[in-house]
């Protein structure tokens, strides 16, 4: 019987093992600190301009990359086919290098720098941005199961901790105690390496102070600097969620994005952090599309 209890646990070993094998990562650095976008197949990952971004679980041998700078100056690069499994299909932990050419200064290229087996324990440092692939804002889950069949006391006793997996089992002679308890836990992730923060609470911002002259400016220009809609606007929102703003900054903040569907989605979630709700009216000159501004006024008529 222990036999048999014992060989259940190496299986489940193993099938765990198996499981969490099958991703790779890639990290992508720029060796002169030049800030930079990356997407992969056609999916932007980082919403703030990083130097240096490591994209973990990625469950594609191939995908294209393309590289988005910062500096409009800089030209951007684009990479097909960014190997992050080996020739025998494993996946790997891989790491690319930008790097300025020679002869053009606004032209870089991207290189291939390292290549290791994939370590699950490992831990990225601080000055990397840290993305997990396809599921940026991981949410913590803790699930224990436990069976117990009385018998006798005595018997073998096993612990075992694989990949963030901890078992413990304890076996009996038949007519004991067998006892197995299973803990699964997935850690919180932020998405963001910079800017961390938990989501606010609508604040009740009616009435209040808006965010100061100067803040604001700061802030409005890090939106400008984003080359897509959805990500000035997640970052708008994420200068929203930390502030209560008027009217007026809400709507500047709302006219850089040119997509009315998103500009729509951004005032909608700006709406409980307004502080002169009362005047929301104001922002249906934004849109082109009188359909846009029906659905903006049924939305605040039920909050």
């Amino acid at each position: 019987m222990k036999k048999i209890y014992f060989t259940i646990a190496v299986a489940l070993i193993a099938t765990f093992s198996f499981a969490q094998v099958q991703t790779g990562n890639l990290t992508i650095f720029s060796e002169d600190g030049d800030k930079f976008y990356l997407v992969l197949n056609g999916e932007m990952q980082n919403d703030i301009p990083q130097t240096n971004i490591r994209i973990e679980d990625l469950n594609q041998p191939y995908y294209n990359a393309k590289i988005v700078f910062e500096d409009k100056s800089l030209i951007e690069i684009t990479k097909n086919n960014l190997e992050i499994a080996d020739m025998d299909g494993e996946y790997q932990d891989v790491t690319y290098k930008i790097k300025r050419d020679k002869n053009n200064k606004n032209k870089l290229k991207l290189n291939f720098f390292s290549e290791s087996p994939v370590d699950r324990r490992y831990v990225a440092p601080k000055n990397v941005h840290v993305i997990h692939y396809g599921n940026p804002e991981p949410v913590a889950v803790s699930q224990t199961i436990t069976t117990t069949t009385v018998g006798n006391t005595g018997g073998v006793g096993m612990g075992m901790n694989v990949g963030g997996i901890n078992m413990n089992i304890n076996i009996n002679e038949p007519g004991g105690v067998y006892t197995e308890t299973t803990t699964t836990t997935i850690s919180q992730s932020n998405h963001h390496s910079e800017g961390n923060h938990n989501p606010a609470q609508p604040r009740g911002c009616n009435n209040r102070q808006a965010m100061g002259l100067s803040d604001f400016n700061s802030a409005l220009a890090s939106v400008k600097k984003q080359n897509f809609d959805d990500t000035k606007s997640k970052v708008a929102k994420q200068i929203v969620e930390a502030n209560c703003l008027d009217v007026n900054q809400i709507k500047q903040l709302a006219n850089t994005i040119n997509f009315e569907e998103t500009k729509l989605d951004f005032v909608k979630f700006a709406y409980e952090y307004c502080t002169e709700k009362n005047k929301y009216f104001k922002l249906n000159d934004i849109f082109s599309f009188s359909s846009n501004v029906d659905e903006l006024t049924e939305y605040i008529q039920n909050k």
